[in-house]
């Protein structure tokens, strides 16, 4: 999934609109224009299709975590320069304020099975024996469930 996909389908989870997309880039510490989130949400072969840098997306997962969970004291975290799907992954972690049992329901919801050891393993340092990389349907399936669970027309 890229990072276009994955604010694509974040957006429509959450039901959010451009003024709500605006407040959470700024609550990251990033002013952005209509025009932009625009560009970002385009289909890939659109001809005003823009890719989201990995910077700007991990901006608006700490905005969505401010908007989530309110403002932690002290410094903010500063955004990655590069992410994968196991920091996107903790990021809507953190966001949702879910524990574990938590996400194995949201993506039951989404018929996908995962054991709690599966689960933990895309949480650990990446240099731990026991890491592992989030694939793109695990990814996928959470943001479904996130969808189906949070959404309020998703009962199709």
């Amino acid at each position: 999934m890229t990072n276009n996909q994955t604010l694509r389908r974040l957006r429509y989870a959450f039901d959010f609109n451009d003024s709500t997309m605006i407040k959470i880039f700024a609550h990251g510490g990033l002013e952005v224009s209509r025009a932009q989130i625009s560009d970002w949400l385009k289909k890939d072969d659109d001809a005003a299709f823009v890719a989201i840098a990995d910077p700007e997306l991990a901006i608006f997962l700490n905005g969505l975590i401010i908007e989530k969970r309110g403002r932690k004291e002290g410094p903010q975290p500063e955004p990655e320069q590069k992410l994968n799907h196991n920091i996107v992954f903790r990021k809507l972690k953190i966001a949702l304020d879910l524990k574990d049992e938590d996400i194995l329901a949201l993506l039951l919801l989404s018929d996908f099975r995962l054991s709690k050891h599966e689960l933990s393993a895309f949480f650990r340092r990446p240099d731990h024996h026991h890491f592992r990389a989030c694939q793109d349907q695990v990814l996928r399936n959470f943001i479904k469930g996130v969808q189906l669970k949070f959404r309020q027309d998703s009962e199709d």
